[in-house]
């Protein structure tokens, strides 16, 4: 029960008013009490007179002052006791649960005016949030529900960088899977960098919702992108560095190749400060043809998380290619795959011993005139197992043989038979399979042609492509293999693509297998599988470790290969062993990703829909006042006491 006196103002108790009837109490004393004067005779009455009237007009003033001090006394207690408020003004949001989404991607190492951002934005909440203040705290990497700041001051303080991007999307889903009957406070603090417009539409308009943008002043950043082997000698390998450079003005930066931590290749590295805010550069070494286990960095005044990248390169083994087809078809493939570098076996079709199959890190079905059911069932658990493969078809297989032989790996389909000459002219320079075999993207070359070929409905994007822009070569990518399509026969009688520059790249990549030969340099959540080879029993398991991480990753037994999933491990950046107990299997290097290093991507995004601030002390103190009521009764009791002291003052001094 409320009873409101004006607009405003309330009582917590209004029963109390209903004593304001004693009011009538001293106005009846006052009525009632009247004191009579005794006639007294003395000689002088004129004098007599005079102070008979003055006496009863002071006694009078006397009286009224007293009964209007202890009317405003008894009322101003009266209203004490009924503790008269105003309002505040969202009372009706005081039973809000605070949620509070703390960006800790590497985007908020970034420096502003006090130091980097998260530091800065945790050393905010450690001083200003309030200590009987409930909420929950949400970043990148963990979640702390119902808690107060003194709860999680040590995790505040040790808060890591998160390897996960900031995704407003995750923080608002977990929030809203913490059901309860109240409404939300939500305090949003990020960079903004890789925030959207259209994330924005994940907060509920019923949210109370507040937005801390800290921003970066220094903004220029470099990084180390990726590693790979640009060109394999006898006895050494040429890997390539690639860098970004985000902003302008670079002084020249030292970059510094390790093996074991131990320095093995520095140079300067220097970028042109004309033009686009955005610039790429790759620069080589050269390093032994041998087990490689180290890293490359640099320091910039950016970011620091993508100053270092980890790699691993394991001493090359020979890789087993295998190719099914007749000997007279099969003559360029012994070229390509020489004994230096490959185990190469060819056999027909009808002499094909299927236990070698498993052997094998590369198939290539050249030109069959048809694929035997058993082959395709071999062929598909080769896949899955890791195994690379390659069909060059025939144009005596059929359609149906081909296109139920492909139903096995994914949707790419064989059409009509086209006889007609076609150019290739084509290249997906930015595919994997050419990666570091072109120095710069040519534009005019001796094109190659076939003179019959098949059309092709494939769902991935061409390799190589015809000038009509119809596919030449496609490929499926599975999760530790790839299957690459040819669209037509390549024979010297169809095509003259064995004379082309382009046969040697294509062949030696397509055969490749990343867990003998290339470069390990695995991105931390990208769950992309990997493959040892290993011999494991039912009870035996491999782990991955270093000298600060150990984890068991996901696994999986296939035949003389291990398939190896790391989910969200390891945490940090690093060179690792995949060990069997305590023998080394193979190194293996993991890396953050690095979509956090563009700090000039930060888009503007309109946040006109919800309450921007400067800092979460304004929010405390914006939401203390806003729904707090304003408390009045004291100064009531300041009013009774200072009405006694006035009447005892007139009782005084009023004669």
């Amino acid at each position: 029960m409320t009873l409101k006196v004006h607009s405003r103002m309330q009582f917590k108790h209004p029963e109390i008013l209903y004593f304001l009837f004693l009011l009538v109490i001293p106005i009846l004393v006052h009525l009632f009490q009247l004191r009579r004067f005794k006639k007294e005779y003395f000689t002088n009455v004129r004098f007599l007179k005079e102070l008979t009237i003055q006496t009863r007009k002071s006694s009078k003033i006397k009286k009224w002052l007293l009964l209007a001090t202890r009317l405003l006394l008894l009322t101003a207690l009266i209203f004490a006791f009924a503790q008269p408020f105003f309002k505040a003004k969202e009372s009706n949001t005081a039973t809000n649960e605070m949620y509070i989404i703390l960006d800790n991607s590497f985007s908020m190492q970034a420096k502003g005016q006090k130091g980097e951002l998260l530091k800065r934005a945790v050393q905010d909440l450690l001083e200003h949030s309030p200590e009987n203040q409930t909420f929950s705290l949400i970043t990148n990497s963990e979640t702390f529900w119902n808690t107060d700041i003194k709860s999680i001051q040590s995790e505040l303080q040790n808060l890591k960088y998160s390897a996960a991007p900031f995704q407003l999307e995750n923080a608002m889903a977990k929030i809203k899977s913490h059901k309860s009957p109240f409404n939300k406070d939500i305090i949003v603090i990020s960079d903004g960098i890789g925030l959207e417009q259209k994330h924005l539409k994940s907060i509920d308009k019923e949210f109370n919702t507040y937005f801390i943008t800290p921003k970066a002043e220094q903004k220029n950043n470099l990084s180390i992108d990726s590693v790979y082997i640009h060109q394999t000698l006898d006895r050494f390998y040429e890997i390539g560095i690639k860098l970004s450079a985000y902003g302008d003005h670079f002084e020249a930066t030292p970059i510094a190749l390790y093996n074991q931590k131990k320095l093995i290749a520095k140079t300067l590295l220097t970028f042109d400060n004309e033009g686009a805010n955005s610039k790429q550069k790759t620069i080589q070494f050269t390093i032994p043809k041998e087990d490689f286990n180290g890293y490359v960095a640099i320091e910039d005044n950016g970011l620091e998380y993508d100053n270092t990248l980890y790699f691993s390169i394991s001493k090359p083994e020979k890789i087993n290619v295998l190719s099914i087809g007749t000997t007279d078809k099969n003559g360029y493939l012994s070229k390509i795959f020489t004994e230096t570098e490959f185990n190469y076996t060819n056999f027909p079709i009808t002499d094909l011993d299927y236990n070698l199959i498993e052997k094998q890190d590369a198939i290539v079905l050249n030109e069959l005139k048809e694929i035997p059911q058993a082959l395709q069932t071999t062929l598909k658990s080769f896949v899955e197992k890791g195994g690379n493969l390659v069909l060059v078809p025939s144009q005596e297989n059929s359609m149906a043989n081909l296109n139920a032989f492909l139903a096995n790996f994914g949707n790419i389909q064989f059409k009509n038979l086209e006889n007609k000459e076609k150019l290739i002219t084509k290249i997906a320079f930015n595919h994997p399979l050419y990666s570091g075999v072109f120095e710069k993207k040519i534009e005019n070359f001796q094109y190659p042609n076939t003179k019959n070929s098949f059309a092709i409905n494939s769902a991935t994007p061409a390799i190589l492509s015809y000038e009509d822009q119809s596919v030449f070569l496609t490929s499926i990518q599975k999760e530790v293999a790839s299957v690459y399509v040819f669209s037509a026969p390549i024979n010297t009688v169809n095509s003259n693509f064995q004379n082309s520059p382009l046969i040697v790249p294509t062949f030696y990549n397509m055969a490749q297998s990343i867990q003998k030969t290339g470069v390990s340099a695995l991105v931390i959540g990208e769950n992309q599988p990997y493959l040892i080879d290993a011999k494991l029993s039912k009870e035996e398991i491999v782990s991955v470790k270093n000298s600060t991480e150990n984890f068991i990753p996901m696994q999986q037994i296939l035949n003389n290969k291990v398939k190896l999933t790391f989910n969200d491990y390891p945490q940090q950046s690093g060179n690792f062993g995949i060990f069997k107990q305590e023998q080394l299997l193979k190194n293996i290097s993991f890396n953050y990703n690095r979509t956090e290093s563009n700090l000039l991507s930060n888009t503007e995004i309109n946040l006109s829909d919800f309450k921007t601030i400067d800092n979460i002390s304004t929010i405390f103190d914006t939401l203390q006042t806003d729904r707090t009521n304003n408390e009045i009764w004291k100064w009531f009791v300041i009013f009774t006491l200072l009405f006694l002291v006035i009447e005892l003052l007139i009782q005084k001094f009023v004669k």
